[in-house]
């Protein structure tokens, strides 16, 4: 406090102060000295002033009008006085007009602080100017209120100080200030800077070389860096250890089953699992998603790998060259490919095909974590999804009936899989293996009671039980021993081989083929990933990033894709009971890694006479989930209509269509549901709810007063192009007049013209009651004011800002008043950047047009009618 009032200050301005005051509370240091008496109480008992706070010390100040920014201080109660000689001016300034001037007086307690900007006085130098308004007792740092009457000093000694623009916040208030009543302070925002200066900075803050920034980024890019030093061996190693061993148990058997979802060998499952662990416990965020294999995902990229082999010449369902003496266009193809595939047979070309396309996707999911373009993600919306899972689930399931009856059928690619791959079921089911049919309903009895028993013990079962790696075993144990290929024909996994194979690069003239295939992979899988973790997230009480995400699964893709690997995202059911396990932290993704190396090394070999019909089961047993969300769609439609119909044109245009087909026809109908909601919101009158002051709709309550010559409309969301249109008709058919055509009316005939009774407001958007609202002239309306209440209005654009501009002149032209109650910030900033307010002073017409809430819209209304009714009545 000592440097504002000290010597050091300027001093004194020419410029006369027509009223100042200045209290400060007794340090503590002066605490013994008694506290001056005011010469006059009664004198300050009108001024307005408020209390701040300044090192520990309580000061009021009260500054009048044309202000300049320079106070006088008074001498401070226990500090020694000044010396002589100090710049001193008589005080209060003498009134030219010989009038008596006030003396200071103690202030009166009793009400908050207020403060408002001054306007600037040219000439008067750089300070900031501010008026307080002190009504209560002072108050300290703690909260407290300071002990003992506030007395006003004596004006002897003082000397002048300049606020400092830093100490004084620049704030707007309203304008009616009358007898201190509380007034709403704004606060003016800083100017944004420019778009050269934002680009400017930014490129200069990403260009920034310095150690702390490359130990940022890295960390930033490796999460594992930060979270990994903080890793507690007590807490968390136990939970993470059998989390890792029970997914890895898990995920051996699902990744040699999901094989067949891809058509390609099951050793390539099993590096897509190895190396997708390792990544994400680089790079991920989350700590309990499971990233690895995913059937939706697998059947995506075995539709692709479908594809090609038939273009290439292959027959997807046996190995080898397909025969050359099919005059078709397939061996045309074929033909062109020759050269490259010399050396390349059939599971060859699927994996280079899959690579091909798994790195696309990476690319694209790297990019969009890149360029922080995570939100696209969030337009596939859970009722999409949902569905999207439950049509994939059924294509998945009709595509394993071939394994559980042992039967071959051509595996049929475009429009129409499903219902083909039925029919041609239907054809040969006279052939099917009997040993398969019956290996098949064993495993599924058996798989499907263990799941619920697990799902009915969960709370009791601390480890879910092993059981489809139990069943994988002592099938593989009876296939070997009971020789059921040799025997039987029994189809089986075959040869799987130990170790790693070779890194490659993947093609880049398939890369381009299959570069738009890629896009839909790409977007489930980065839908899925992100959701779950943010779910995960919310649930355990951390929070992830989406952006590194997006940048972890695309890493999971485009480096795996150099090593033989094919596309892998989150998965809800392994997340499901890495959670149920006590996972803690991603280190049980190692422990899965590993598990999964110590089958690539020793163990693959054993599962050679595995039946393919086991895998099969596997496969359809983990559909489980997703088919039973078939039960959610009624509770979905009493909820939202518009999300029910997502979930089941998604779901039927995947089964019937394509899966990729289903996902486009679901996003768009997701956005078309979205735009409609927008386009066609509730529009309602309001009316009060007995004497309180809150507002409802009086179509969906009964027992509101409706206020007299008021009317008071909502619109349940934006305004903007789309819905203009819809937002008039919904107000003249509610109100019963339409301005516009009534406004235009008049002006033809000329102002002195009078206006007859027009038809009925016709709107078929709002139902056959608005058919009885009939045209009105003005004064027989029944209202003089339209309130419309703008809580729900998100936000205006040119369209809605136009469309209320010329509201309000048709209202004016019928001499009804327009006021806006409820105004979101943005919509205000809206209206005064178009103009609406007033185009003089910045924010005239505000308090005029903007009321804070209805009730104040209402109440002020009824107090200007009453104004003007004895002029009208007068006239």
């Amino acid at each position: 406090m000592w440097p504002l009032l000290g010597p050091e200050v300027c001093p004194a301005s020419a410029c006369h102060l027509d009223e100042l005051v200045c209290l400060l509370a007794r340090p503590a240091w002066a605490a013994s000295a008694p506290a001056p008496r005011a010469r006059n109480p009664k004198a300050g008992a009108g001024n307005p002033g408020a209390s701040a706070l300044l090192g520990g010390e309580t000061v009021l100040y009260s500054l009048s009008r044309g202000l300049s920014g320079e106070v006088s201080a008074l001498p401070i109660p226990g500090r020694p006085p000044q010396r002589p000689g100090s710049h001193t001016r008589p005080w209060p300034p003498p009134d030219p007009q010989g009038a008596s001037t006030r003396r200071p007086g103690r202030v009166e307690p009793g009400c908050a602080a207020q403060r408002r900007r001054l306007p600037h006085v040219p000439g008067r130098g750089g300070g900031t100017r501010a008026s307080f308004t002190a009504r209560g007792p002072a108050v300290r740092g703690t909260g407290a209120p300071t002990p003992g009457p506030a007395h006003v000093a004596p004006r002897t000694e003082r000397r002048t100080a300049r606020f400092p623009r830093a100490w004084l916040p620049t704030m707007d208030v309203s304008p009616e200030q009358q007898g201190g009543a509380p007034v709403l302070a704004r606060r003016r925002p800083p100017a944004p800077p420019g778009l050269r200066q934002t680009l400017k900075a930014r490129l200069r803050r990403s260009c920034a070389c310095s150690v702390q920034g490359a130990r940022a980024l890295v960390q930033d890019l490796f999460p594992v860096t930060r979270w990994l030093r903080r890793y507690s061996l007590r807490e968390d190693l136990a939970g993470d250890v059998v989390s890792g061993l029970v997914i890895g148990i898990i995920l051996v058997p699902q990744a040699i089953a999901y094989s067949l979802l891809a058509g390609l060998q099951p050793v390539y499952s099993l590096y897509t699992s190895f190396f997708a662990n390792l990544i994400y416990f680089l790079m991920g965020t989350s700590r309990h998603v499971s990233v690895g294999i995913f059937s939706l995902l697998c059947l995506m990229v075995g539709q692709v790998v479908d594809r090609e082999l038939l273009l290439a010449g292959f027959d997807p369902a046996q190995d080898g060259p397909r025969p050359r003496n099919s005059s078709s266009a397939l061996n045309a193809s074929a033909a062109g490919l020759a050269p490259g595939l010399l050396d390349c047979g059939r599971d060859c070309y699927a994996i280079r095909v899959a690579t091909a396309l798994t790195l696309m996707t990476g690319i694209y999911q790297v990019l969009l974590g890149v360029l922080r373009l995570g939100f696209v993600s969030a337009y596939l919306s859970q009722p999409l999804l949902d569905g999207f899972a439950m049509g994939a689930s059924v294509t998945i399931l009709t595509s394993q009936l071939r394994h559980l009856l042992g039967v071959r059928v051509p595996r049929h690619q475009g429009l129409g899989l499903v219902v083909r791959t039925w029919l041609s079921l239907l054809q040969s089911a006279g052939q099917a293996n009997l040993c398969d049919v019956l290996t098949s309903a064993v495993c599924l009895a058996v798989l499907l009671a263990a799941r619920e028993v697990s799902d009915r013990c969960r709370h009791r079962l601390r480890v879910p039980l092993p059981t489809e790696l139990l069943v994988i075993v002592a099938a593989t144990l009876v296939s070997h021993f009971g020789q059921l290929h040799a025997r039987f024909g029994s189809s089986v996994a075959g040869d799987i081989p130990t170790g790693f194979v070779a890194p490659r690069a993947p093609d880049p003239e398939l890369m381009w083929r299959v570069a738009l295939d890629a896009v839909p992979l790409a977007l489930v899988g980065s839908a899925f990933s992100v959701s779950l973790a943010e779910m995960f997230a919310r649930s355990h009480g951390y929070s992830v990033r989406a952006d590194q995400e997006l940048l972890a699964v695309g890493c999971c893709n485009v480096l795996p894709a150099f090593f033989h690997c094919f596309a892998t995202s989150a998965a809800l059911a392994k997340s499901l009971v890495k959670t149920a396990t006590g996972c803690r932290t991603q280190l049980s993704g190692v422990v899965s890694a590993a598990v999964v190396l110590l089958v690539l090394l020793a163990l693959a070999p054993l599962f050679r006479d595995l039946q393919r019909c086991v895998l099969a089961c596997v496969i359809i047993v983990s559909l489980r989930g997703a088919l039973r969300k078939a039960g959610d769609v009624p509770q979905l439609w009493r909820l939202s209509r518009a999300d029910a119909l997502v979930w089941v044109a998604t779901a039927a245009t995947c089964v019937l269509v394509s899966t990729e087909g289903g996902l486009l026809a679901g996003l768009l109908l997701s956005l078309l549901s979205l735009a409609s909601r927008t386009q066609r919101p509730r529009a309602a009158l309001l009316a009060r709810i007995g004497g309180s002051c809150s507002y409802e709709d009086t179509a969906e309550f009964e027992g509101l007063v409706p206020e007299p010559g008021v009317r008071v409309f909502r619109f349940a969301g934006p305004l903007c192009y789309t819905n203009k249109d819809f937002f008039l008709r919904s107000l003249y058919s509610l109100t019963g007049l339409d301005a516009g055509r009534l406004a235009a009316g008049r002006a033809e005939r000329g102002p002195g013209a009078g206006v007859s009774e027009g038809g009925p407001v016709q709107d078929e958007d709002r139902g056959p009651a608005s058919s009885t609202a009939v045209l009105v002239p003005a004064p027989a309306a029944g209202f003089h004011t339209v309130v419309i209440d703008c809580a729900p209005l998100l936000f205006l654009d040119a369209a809605g800002l136009a469309t209320l501009r010329d509201l309000r002149r048709d209202y004016g032209a019928l001499g009804i008043a327009l006021l806006l109650a409820c105004c979101s910030p943005p919509v205000r900033d809206a209206l005064h950047r178009g103009g609406f307010l007033g185009r003089g002073q910045e924010g005239a017409g505000e308090e005029v047009q903007l009321l804070h809430s209805v009730h104040d819209a209402v109440q002020a209304a009824q107090a200007r009618h009453r104004e003007r009714a004895p002029a009208n009545s007068s006239l």
